[in-house]
């Protein structure tokens, strides 16, 4: 169980994480099939930021989320979205009623989950012909400003791990075919991040591997990093290339 590790930056996470492009919404809708009419689980829903984007194209979000600190945050920012429905509970254990959503999604979150587990809990709550849809924004692992940045976050990460832990999607290809059922679909939206040195910092402080703000490799790593943004960025800003992945299928 995961449920803690986000525990204490949950603030961070919210201001400085990310959201995802308007190509990924214009396709949930023309492709997938997502209208005004779909209800979503958006499973580990966070501090809400893909559970903000799904309210303005379906009827309903279920936001499950096990944190406290994240939950509580969401529930806050969406407080003026009738749609929004916050669920303190787990991936495996939703505590949702039986066949009642038609699309389930998770962003930034799948890989903390028990598969195995996650898979049945969504054959449970999904409706006939439901898909899963998993979500990651990823950075392009070939170029040189991502891999450098890379290099400084192993140096003083120890949790840090490259592109495992589901930080950049498929491992390989076929990673999920033990999650879906048959072929799943894979999409991939562009979406370059613009940073200030503020925004650039407080990324990589809400990572689940940056050290403990009381651990001296916590003042090295963000050292390492304000310098490598001063030497890097042009006019104050500093662009990392950047995909939002996306697998679809059923399970």
């Amino acid at each position: 169980m995961n449920e803690n590790i986000f525990d204490g930056i949950a603030d961070i996470y919210d201001k400085y994480r990310p959201s995802y492009p308007s190509s990924l919404f214009t396709y949930l809708c023309a492709d997938i099939g997502i209208n005004s009419h779909t209800t979503i689980a958006d499973i580990g829903s966070g501090t809400g930021i893909l559970s903000k984007k799904l309210l303005s194209i379906c009827s309903c979000v279920y936001g499950v989320e096990p944190n406290d600190d994240m939950r509580k945050i969401a529930e806050s920012n969406l407080s003026f979205k009738n749609n929004f429905i916050s669920i303190r509970a787990t991936a495996e254990s939703t505590t949702l009623p039986d066949h009642c959503v038609d699309c389930i999604t998770a962003a930034q979150a799948f890989h903390w989950f028990n598969r195995k587990l996650f898979k049945i809990e969504c054959q449970r709550i999904l409706k006939d012909r439901g898909r899963v849809i998993l979500i990651w924004n990823c950075r392009q692992e070939n170029n040189k400003i991502v891999q450098a940045i890379d290099s400084i976050s192993r140096e003083f990460c120890p949790d840090f791990s490259g592109s495992s832990c589901g930080m950049r999607g498929e491992k390989n290809s076929g990673d999920y075919s033990n999650f879906f059922i048959g072929d799943y679909e894979r999409k991939s939206f562009h979406n370059p991040i613009i940073f200030n040195k503020e925004s650039f910092l407080g990324l990589h402080q809400s990572a689940s591997y940056c050290p403990d703000r009381t651990k001296e490799n916590y003042t090295k790593y963000i050292d390492s990093l304000s310098n490598f943004f001063d030497t890097h960025c042009q006019n104050g800003i500093l662009r990392l290339e950047n995909n939002t992945h996306c697998y679809i299928g059923y399970v």
